[in-house]
C-alpha cells in the first residue's frame, strides 16, 4: 500500500508553467530525484525547490530522494544534514506501478494522475504503464476504484538515490514539463440540460454525471466478475 501524503502546504500552482525557478531554487531542483511525488508537501520537485531557496521549506521532506538526497541539499545549501522527517514519508525502493489488466475498468482517472503521462489507455479500455516513464510515485493508486494498481520493486535493497539515477531524473523532469504544458489529452464530459418537468421537487429528475455513472457500472460488472 502506498504511504499516505502529508498535506500540500505550498503553492498549488504549476511550478514550470507559472513561475519558472531561478538561481539557487535551479541549482536545488537539479539536486531531487523529480518523481513530482508531492510527498515532501508541495505540488511538484520545483515547488519543493524554491521553498527551500527562500527558506520556506526544510531540506529532509523528500522521501524518494533518501538520506542522498538530504546529503546533496546540504552541500548545496550549507544548511546542516537532518534526518528524513517521517511525517513526508519513508526512504524506499524505486518502484513501477503495474495495472492488474483483469480488474481494469477503464476509467481513465489514473492516466489523468499520472505526472509523466506514464499510462497510456483509452475510457472503458485497460490501461498500461509505460515503465521507463513511470517514477514510481504512487499518484495513481488512491484514485483508482477498483484497486488495481500495485507496485513493483525495481530495485530490490538499495534506496534512495542508490535505486534512482540522474538520467532518470531528467528524464522525468522533461516528461513532467511537457505534461504540464499541454492540454489534457481527455475529452472533457459535459451533462446534457436536462429538461424542465412540471414535477414536484422531490420526484423531479437530477442530472446525472456521465463519467460517475460509468464508473458506478463498470464497479458493479467488476463485483459481479468477483462474485
Amino acid at each position: 500500500m502506498p504511504e499516505q501524503r502529508a498535506p500540500l502546504t505550498g503553492n498549488t500552482s504549476i511550478s514550470h508553467a507559472a513561475n519558472p525557478l531561478e538561481g539557487l531554487a535551479v541549482v536545488i531542483d537539479a539536486a531531487l530525484p523529480q518523481t513530482q511525488c508531492t510527498r515532501c508537501g508541495y505540488p511538484d520537485c520545483a515547488a519543493y525547490a524554491r521553498a527551500i531557496a527562500t527558506d520556506e521549506a526544510a531540506i529532509n521532506q523528500c522521501p524518494p530522494g533518501g538520506d542522498e538526497g538530504i546529503a546533496r541539499l546540504s552541500r548545496i545549501t550549507g544548511k546542516p544534514v537532518l534526518p528524513l522527517n517521517p511525517e513526508n514519508g519513508f526512504e524506499g525502493p524505486l518502484t513501477l506501478a503495474v495495472i492488474d489488466e483483469d480488474w481494469c475498468i477503464g476509467c481513465t482517472l489514473c492516466i489523468k494522475a499520472c505526472p509523466t503521462d506514464a499510462i497510456i489507455g483509452a475510457n472503458k479500455r485497460m490501461h498500461t504503464v509505460i515503465a521507463e516513464h513511470c517514477t514510481g510515485c504512487e499518484l495513481c493508486i488512491p484514485v483508482c476504484p477498483v484497486d488495481c494498481i500495485g507496485l513493483e520493486n525495481l530495485s530490490g535493497t538499495a534506496t534512495g538515490w542508490s535505486a534512482w539515477s540522474d538520467q532518470q531524473a531528467e528524464h522525468a523532469r522533461e516528461r513532467y514539463v511537457r505534461h504540464v504544458a499541454r492540454p489534457s489529452r481527455l475529452p472533457t464530459v459535459t451533462t446534457p440540460e436536462q429538461p424542465r418537468a412540471s414535477l414536484p421537487p422531490s420526484t423531479q429528475a437530477q442530472p446525472v454525471d456521465p463519467k460517475k455513472a460509468m464508473i458506478a457500472a463498470a464497479l458493479e460488472r467488476a463485483r459481479a466478475r468477483r462474485g
